[in-house]
């Protein structure tokens, strides 16, 4: 049997992985994401002090024009390397994919919020966490502190990881570069006050496509039946899935004052629920990767 370009597409997912747990992310000049984010950032600043209308189809302008040029880049830097023998196509294909998911960095800051906590106290937490969340952490003391560490980690669990390999999984790299992009943008533009119009269309786009990566990744942390009442209880039409899943599954409460509180009735995480959050995500991303392997072997056969 000969070799096919579905091999090399599913054997780049595990080599991508073993890039990111042994390097982690490149450096921001050689990074995909800092690109973007420098390219965007002036067009953003202008499109954030429009009137609502022309706000919203800017922004709408914006994101349909960058995913068309990025799936398109995309799609001919892998047809080129499927055109290159296999030995070299397979690790070029693999630098490519990595900078689409990061989930070593993630696991690194989390865990690092924890130590600062453990080893400094609340306010070196607090500096710490504010690497990894754009919310206010001034306030939290210690039990927010991981509630918030531990929602993080469930949440971007999917956003950084399940959802661009699914897209890589039924569209190759066009896939994971697109919902990259669309991440990355949301991220960027996706908030109320004076980006409400400006990042309306970023911020749903977004919300489309996590929405199905979302629930399978609460599926693969094996929640309780539980979870339907918790999901429904963020603003968020996919974070209550996984942070929900993440809490049933520690049996701890996660919330956002004001805002949420999911799980209730359980007491507040401990450092060890911490490090259990960060197992079990481990091993849902490390699942996702094998899934993902299987799912373009199959198609050689």
């Amino acid at each position: 049997m000969s070799w096919t370009p579905a091999w090399t597409l599913a054997l780049a997912a595990p080599l991508a992985w073993a890039i990111d747990a042994r390097f982690g992310e490149p450096r921001d000049a050689w990074h995909p994401v800092a690109w973007l984010g420098r390219l965007l950032e002036p067009v953003g600043r202008r499109l954030r002090g429009a009137p609502a209308a022309a706000g919203f189809v800017g922004g709408a302008i914006v994101w349909l024009v960058g995913a068309a040029v990025i799936g398109s880049l995309a799609w001919a830097a892998q047809a080129a390397l499927l055109g290159l023998l296999p030995l070299l196509a397979l690790p070029l294909l693999a630098l490519l994919l990595k900078p689409t998911f990061a989930w070593r960095m993630l696991r690194d800051e989390a865990a690092a919020v924890e130590r600062a906590l453990g080893e400094q106290g609340v306010d070196a937490a607090r500096a710490q966490l504010a690497r990894l969340v754009s919310r206010d952490v001034r306030a939290l003391d210690a039990d927010l502190i991981r509630e918030t560490t531990i929602e993080t980690v469930a949440e971007n669990l999917n956003d950084s990881l399940v959802a661009p390999l699914f897209w890589y999984a039924l569209f190759g790299l066009p896939g994971a570069a697109v919902y990259r992009f669309a991440n990355t943008l949301d991220a960027m533009w996706g908030y109320r006050g004076a980006w409400e119009w400006a990042g309306k269309w970023s911020a749903r786009a977004d919300d489309v496509l996590s929405w199905l990566p979302a629930r399978l990744t609460a599926v693969l942390l094996l929640p309780t039946m539980r979870l339907f009442e918790q999901a429904r209880q963020t603003p968020s039409p996919n974070g209550g899935w996984t942070m929900g899943a993440m809490a049933l599954r520690l049996g701890v409460r996660l919330r956002k004052p004001g805002v949420y509180g999911l799980n209730a009735g359980a007491p507040s995480p401990r450092a060890e629920h911490v490090q259990r959050a960060l197992a079990d995500a481990g091993r849902v991303a490390a699942t996702t990767v094998a899934l993902v392997a299987v799912a373009w072997g199959l198609r050689g056969w």
